[in-house]
């Protein structure tokens, strides 16, 4: 196998870990106001689930763009210019949700965590759907001339093909942040988390079903087939999951909806890494967008030395975090079964009688 070919494998692993792992903590952001409610404990709860992690998870995003700049610099020149306000947005969202992470228990006033809370909504919201109009436009094609120029403007990423895609990712990252949040939390949170994991699939499963079908109808081969049909039907199997309060393996389940979603999105657009709308001998592929053979030579010998580090610590982090986290530990004073109507549901909830302690396999 060509090292252009092993880079761009790589590159699409380090994408695919980064929807993975960044897409719960998106979704968790995301239901903040919803399985929180007007709650600063039930809030403080959902922050520290991801607390832990959620930069960690940011990693495999700085490792995909270096890893894309130094193997393949036209790609990175040509997608950042293509897409200069959706990577802007998504710039100041990161920083916006990271300092917001950082500072909201900073005060003590409602407003000041009320403005932060919105804060990590946002920060979350907009990366979860612009990632999605990206791809979904990055493998639809942009105008492009000889030299690789995009010329583009912000009405051509506004397409429905791309909009669908944004509306995909949102609700698939939504979803999988609420399996988390019942895989990580419990009592009336919990039980709250499992309602909106089904709510918010009432909305994903059909984007993601027309996604995945356009997507490979449209630029697919033998290849994607199998993997729109992973995409879809994991994300089913993972709501009956949820339902049934088996929530470590729900987890996995979406968790393979998205794998398979970014792998089925990466096989379509190979060899191409971006396509052009205006002609298709403009396009860039792994052949002319990459970078010279001795640097991809040194970059291979770094990755083997540094990722399997990288992918060891990571793993220690999630394993040292793995406890369920309850309103005791941030307020010893809480009670996890409240006069809330989440926690009279959960009382009644089969999963909650019996007990259910199904977690992911490593956590407990």
């Amino acid at each position: 196998m060509e090292l252009t070919t092993i880079w761009f494998l790589a590159i699409a692993i380090l994408w695919t870990g980064y929807f993975v792992l960044e897409g719960f903590d998106f979704g968790v952001g995301i239901l903040l106001p919803v399985v929180g409610r007007n709650n600063n404990t039930d809030r403080r709860v959902l922050i520290n689930t991801i607390g832990p992690v959620w930069d960690g998870n940011e990693v495999w995003l700085i490792t995909a763009v270096g890893a894309t700049f130094a193997a393949f610099p036209a790609w990175y020149g040509s997608m950042l210019s293509g897409f200069y306000l959706p990577m802007l947005l998504i710039l100041l969202a990161l920083i916006g949700r990271g300092v917001a992470f950082e500072y909201r228990h900073k005060g003590d006033t409602d407003a000041w965590r009320r403005g932060w809370d919105a804060t990590i909504i946002a920060g979350s919201a907009i990366p979860a759907f612009l990632w999605g109009l990206i791809f979904a436009n990055m493998l639809r094609g942009l105008p492009m001339d000889a030299d690789h120029v995009v010329t583009a403007h912000l009405s051509d990423l506004l397409n429905p093909y791309a909009l669908l895609g944004g509306v995909a990712t949102f609700t698939l990252f939504t979803l999988h942040g609420a399996v988390f949040l019942s895989l990580k939390t419990d009592g009336a949170v919990r039980y709250r988390a499992r309602r909106a994991a089904v709510a918010s699939a009432a909305v994903a499963a059909p984007a993601l079903v027309g996604f995945v079908a356009w997507t490979h109808m449209a630029h697919g081969s033998d290849t994607t087939g199998p993997l729109a049909v992973v995409a879809a039907g994991a994300l089913a199997i993972g709501v009956v999951l949820s339902l049934r309060g088996r929530e470590g393996w729900s987890f996995t389940a979406t968790a393979t909806s998205v794998l398979s979603l970014s792998a089925l999105l990466f096989a379509s657009l190979f060899p191409d890494v971006l396509p052009s709308s205006t002609d298709p001998a403009h396009s860039l592929t792994i052949t002319n967008a990459a970078s010279a053979e001795y640097t991809l030579t040194v970059m291979s010998w770094i990755a083997v030395v540094f990722l399997p580090l990288v992918l060891l610590y990571q793993s220690w982090s999630y394993w040292v975090f793995r406890q369920r986290v309850t309103r005791r530990h941030v307020d010893p004073t809480a009670s996890d079964s409240d006069s809330d109507s989440g926690s009279t549901a959960a009382a009644t909830d089969p999963a909650h009688r019996a007990g259910s302690t199904d977690t992911a396999p490593g956590t407990q």
